[in-house]
């Protein structure tokens, strides 16, 4: 485990940039950018259209570790190279932003109100590959639809039994059971998930901490016990699908919370802009979502 970078996610100001679209997520983040459907002929050419729109906010001027703590990549993104370097090596050594990486393999059909990993059957040649590349941490997505107490309690552990195999591995998990912001059980399910993370919290040492990326809770600052859990190294938000502007809002009303943000981040970037608008617009979104992070 890096302490350098162990200590700037425990204490520094910012976020964390979600920039891990991965393949069922890339074409909708590509149409949202200004590429349409159709503009690539196979898989590979897709993937070097997000990476170039990755490389162009990695690379941008307004992006880097002032305002910006972390940033979670795609394998393919790890795998690539910005500015001759490798990605995660250029976050760390050219901006001092913490790489981690997506080492899930999507979700399993929903069954108990909720959508548990699939098996991740690649994560032991996946956590190899991302101590070579100097990764610092991991991230992995479950979500929750309905307040279903054997449903969370099964997400939880799911999650949990993942992230202590990645710690023994050297590295930071990012643990996320995303409750989705459209359930009609959504303040329920939240404090069925609380109890269960904080059950599982109990157990895990203040020496092998694990970060918490959840949706922004239906009552301002109802995550404070799991903010102030000594085995917590951070806590983060998700935008979910609200509005950047909402996600901002929402987040400002939970303190000790960060962002993690993906569509949020990237909403109002084109492909068709500049590169003195696109950083224009890249660097007022990074401003609003990091001050949005400081309370």
């Amino acid at each position: 485990m890096h302490a350098g970078q162990l200590e700037r996610m425990r204490t520094g100001k910012g976020f964390i940039a979600a920039l891990d679209q991965s393949g069922g997520s890339t074409p909708k983040a590509l149409k949202l950018y200004g590429i349409a459907d159709g503009s690539w002929k196979s898989d590979g050419e897709m993937f070097d259209l997000i990476h170039a729109m990755r490389t162009r906010m990695m690379t941008s001027s307004a992006f880097d570790g002032r305002r910006v703590l972390g940033a979670i990549l795609f394998e393919g993104t790890m795998d690539r190279t910005v500015d001759g370097l490798g990605s995660a090596n250029y976050l760390w050594s050219k901006k001092n932003v913490v790489p981690f990486l997506k080492v899930d393999q999507g979700l399993a059909d929903e069954a108990d109100g909720v959508q548990m990993m699939k098996p991740l059957t690649k994560l032991d040649g996946l956590l190899d590959r991302a101590v070579q590349n100097g990764i610092f941490g991991t991230k992995m997505r479950s979500v929750i639809a309905h307040a279903n107490a054997a449903g969370v309690k099964s997400v939880v552990a799911q999650q949990f039994d993942v992230g202590r195999k990645i710690l023994s591995r050297g590295l930071v998990p990012i643990i996320e059971p995303e409750v989705d912001i459209k359930s009609a059980t959504k303040a329920d399910a939240e404090k069925i998930l609380r109890d269960e993370l904080l059950a599982e919290l109990d157990r895990q040492p203040a020496s092998d901490p694990v970060m918490l990326k959840l949706t922004l809770p239906t009552e301002a600052n109802f995550y404070a016990p799991l903010v102030a859990h000594p085995s917590v190294l951070r806590v983060v938000a998700l935008s979910g699908g609200y509005s950047r502007d909402e996600s901002n809002r929402l987040l400002s009303l939970n303190n000790g919370v960060i962002a993690s943000f993906s569509r949020a981040l990237t909403e109002g970037l084109s492909a068709q802009q500049s590169d003195a608008d696109f950083d224009r617009t890249l660097d007022a979104t990074i401003e609003g979502i990091y001050r949005a992070s400081l309370t």
